[in-house]
């Protein structure tokens, strides 16, 4: 049985540097953190037929912070206002095909969440992308995308759902997405220097292992992050790959990790189990250091639904030190073989001993339905983690636009166990 690494959660008040004369000094105040914050008057972006609206949140898929500012922050949208549709078989309905994904600079002040700078993210060109579907050898999953009158939607090589993000000391940002995989270096105003994925076909040309386009449609690179020295990303991707087939791996636990590093562009890969199969997966990585991590893990559920409640939204501390590197040298599309078996076909803890391959290690952190201090966490999506300094840990929730799938191939608001329409938000909790 687990032990908790983190005992009781507190909030306590958190020193910052101040920037005076190019060297930082520590204030003559400190700045204390609320225990939560939420984003305020999020903008209309749609009404759907029926009356549904549809809000411009959705900003919290990933979360970054500004080292020297300790109000900013940074959150980023998916792919846009989506459900799953029912026209065929791996159809998605996209509220507003035009949509442009984006990171939204957030100022904290007077108790709220304040939105004062929209980057969207453009190509090389500097032409905005959207959130369609990538064509096939470029990133297709295999989602078939539709408006909400369903009229089926063209594919686009511009099309990124970013889920992972981080944001570099120069000002710059990496985001993971969950096509391709792609990896996508975006410079401060949001223009593509490069994009990186398992076929070359991005801007650059280098690559990320082939066995990566293996990944399960909508379950993609969900989290990335950067280690402290600034040199290499790490990201993990969502659920268990489809590698070989979907069928093969139906009782695997087995994620991959991937580390990047920027500049020669050199990989390494190694095996993380995911707690058990019925969840949705992992929702994101931060580095504590150059070889330990934050992750976080969850349900898709709602804290105190009265059908389906959230039984699972918990962040582990990890060490990939001893953990094997699970690379393949041949870069073959099924990866390293083990027995003639891929790793996510070894399943468990059990397979991947006998294969003689060591895991990261895993140990319970935070467990989000219970260590909050105003209760638990009421969202059925945590998916933003951040560390600030003094020990704070920051998770943001994606509020989907304020929209979920209402059964009829068409929009429903989301919203929470006590009626409210889900809103981004911010938790901040003292970790010891």
């Amino acid at each position: 049985m687990r032990k908790p690494l983190l005992g009781a959660l507190a909030l306590a008040a958190l020193s910052f540097a101040a920037c005076k004369k190019n060297k930082m000094e520590v204030p003559d105040n400190t700045f204390s953190y609320p225990a939560m914050v939420e984003a305020s008057d999020p903008a209309l972006l749609m009404t759907t037929a029926a009356g549904v609206k549809v809000y411009n949140g959705g900003y919290g898929s990933a979360l970054a912070v500004d080292p020297n500012d300790p109000t900013a922050f940074y959150l980023m949208t998916d792919r846009g206002p989506n459900v799953a549709g029912t026209a065929v078989a791996g159809s998605i309905l996209l509220g507003k095909p035009d949509f442009t994904p984006a990171i939204g600079k957030f100022r904290l002040k007077d108790g709220k969440l304040v939105l004062e700078q929209v980057i969207e993210f453009k190509n090389a060109a500097g032409v905005k992308l959207n959130g369609l579907p990538n064509p096939v050898g470029a990133g297709n999953t295999g989602e078939i995308p539709y408006d909400l009158n369903n009229n089926i939607l063209t594919t686009s090589e511009d099309g990124i759902d970013s889920e992972g993000l981080v944001r570099a000391s120069d000002g710059s940002f990496w985001v993971s997405d969950e096509y391709g995989p792609h990896i996508v270096h975006f410079d401060a105003t949001g223009k593509t220097i490069e994009r990186i994925n398992p076929f070359g076909s991005g801007t650059g040309g280098r690559k990320i292992p082939l066995v990566f386009a293996k990944r399960r449609p909508n379950r993609g690179m969900e989290g990335l992050t950067i280690t402290p020295d600034g040199k290499t990303l790490v990201g993990i991707m969502q659920s268990p790959m489809y590698n070989p087939t979907k069928a093969a791996v139906a009782n695997s636990v087995v994620l991959r990790i991937l580390t990047f590093d920027i500049a020669t562009g050199t990989t390494k890969q190694y095996a993380y189990l995911m707690d058990n199969t019925s969840l949705t997966g992992c929702s994101e990585i931060v580095a504590v250091n150059a070889t330990t991590f934050l992750t976080l893990e969850r349900d898709g559920n709602f804290a105190g639904a009265t059908d389906k409640p959230a039984t699972f939204k918990k962040v582990f501390k990890i060490d990939v030190s001893n953990a094997t590197d699970i690379s393949d040298a041949a870069n073959s599309a099924t990866g390293k073989l083990y027995g003639g078996k891929t790793v996510e076909e070894l399943n468990d803890a059990a397979g991947l001993a006998a294969a003689g391959i060591t895991p990261v290690t895993k140990t319970l952190a935070v467990d989000l339905l219970k260590d909050l201090p105003d209760g638990a966490y009421p969202h059925d999506k945590a998916e933003g983690l951040a560390l600030l300094p003094g020990n704070i840990l920051a998770v943001s929730n994606d509020d989907d636009f304020g929209v979920v799938d209402n059964g009829s191939n068409t929009f429903a608001a989301k919203t929470l166990a006590n009626g409210a329409v889900d809103r981004n938000r911010i938790y901040f909790i003292k970790l010891k």
